[in-house]
């Protein structure tokens, strides 16, 4: 072949290579050249505009991988808790479309159950059974040892993950998520056996959006909960997400919105209410939004209420001052009739 065909060869396999940078080059790279200044502008800003819909688009398919940060594992056991052996319990459920879902049963200090049938007959004493909702991040592992605010309080604690947490299959989604909760519910008062005036619902940060959505449900069904803990949720995932990305339209590309905010306005068991003054996750106007959109009281007169945890940061609550408000909670409540 010769010199020149080689040359030819060459050049155009460079045009083919470089041809995609050329279309794009003056999207990305300025060249005004000897244009007016409202020509250049008029590039300027459309490049602007080029650069933002990038953004909005990248958000806009990426958003779940944003909300939900699950941690994974191939198989979480109970035996992988550092909590004493025979107060942590490994249980399963299986959601209406499927999904089976891994949880730990934690039981007060002191009780040493080794059976399922132990784990029962503790449980039919139990003053109170709380059904723990954790947030957008991690999974249970970890969350063992905030279970013992409760479970000092001699109660027993349900501690589930979502689908797509811990060793659970499935992509999580707030319909997803919505089943995920009807399934704990229903093992609580069906399989388990306790009733719903027994079973004290908490929730922290996205898990206050699940709950919600699930209490809103059972009191409309007629089967309240005794109460409802919320800690550092927000009123909505629209209002949340606003909150750090005021430039970006929230509104029109969120798909899981957990509106609490309207949820809240058809629950009638007693609700407590706890935030930290320097939450920078879920900002303190946010909590108190939401806080603004619950009844004034309870069906049997019992008056919301808000604790804020002075310089405490997103779910970084003071584990005396958190453990002291709901173990006050847990008093209100008590005098309820049973």
């Amino acid at each position: 072949m010769s010199d020149s065909a080689t040359t030819n060869t060459d050049a155009s396999a460079s045009d083919e290579r470089h041809g995609w940078w050329v279309t794009i080059r003056p999207w990305i790279v300025p060249t005004f050249g000897s244009t007016g200044w409202k020509q250049r502008l008029r590039k300027i800003a459309l490049r602007v505009v080029f650069y933002y819909s990038l953004i909005v688009v990248a958000m806009a398919v990426f958003q779940r991988e944003l909300i939900y940060r699950p941690g994974r594992a191939e198989r979480i056991r109970a035996t992988d808790s550092s909590l004493p052996t025979g107060t942590i319990h490994d249980v399963t459920v299986t959601s209406d479309d499927g999904v089976v879902l891994n949880g730990w049963h934690i039981v007060p200090p002191g009780l040493n159950c080794t059976t399922r049938e132990d784990c029962d007959r503790e449980l039919a004493k139990a003053k109170w059974l709380v059904l723990f909702f954790h947030g957008n991040g991690g999974d249970r592992r970890g969350r063992d040892f905030d279970s013992l605010s409760f479970t000092e309080l001699d109660s027993h604690v349900f501690l589930f993950d979502y689908r797509g947490y811990g060793d659970n299959s499935g992509a999580p989604s707030e319909e997803g998520l919505a089943i995920d909760a009807q399934a704990v519910w229903k093992y609580a008062t069906e399989q388990r056996g306790v009733p719903a005036e027994r079973i004290v619902v908490y929730a922290e940060s996205l898990g206050g959006g699940v709950a919600t959505r699930l209490i809103a449900d059972v009191c409309k069904a007629g089967t309240p909960p005794a109460g409802l803990i919320l800690g550092g949720t927000f009123s909505s995932m629209t209002d949340t997400a606003s909150s750090h990305y005021p430039w970006l339209p929230v509104g029109l590309i969120l798909r899981d919105r957990f509106e609490s905010d309207r949820c809240v306005a058809s629950i009638n068991c007693p609700i407590l209410q706890l935030h930290g003054t320097h939450d920078d996750i879920v900002p303190l106007k946010v909590g108190r939004k939401l806080f603004a959109a619950i009844p004034e009281q309870s069906a049997d007169g019992i008056p919301k209420q808000f604790v804020e945890f002075k310089d405490a940061a997103h779910n970084d609550f003071d584990e005396q001052q958190f453990q002291s408000a709901v173990g006050r909670f847990f008093d209100k409540i008590a005098t309820r009739g049973r």
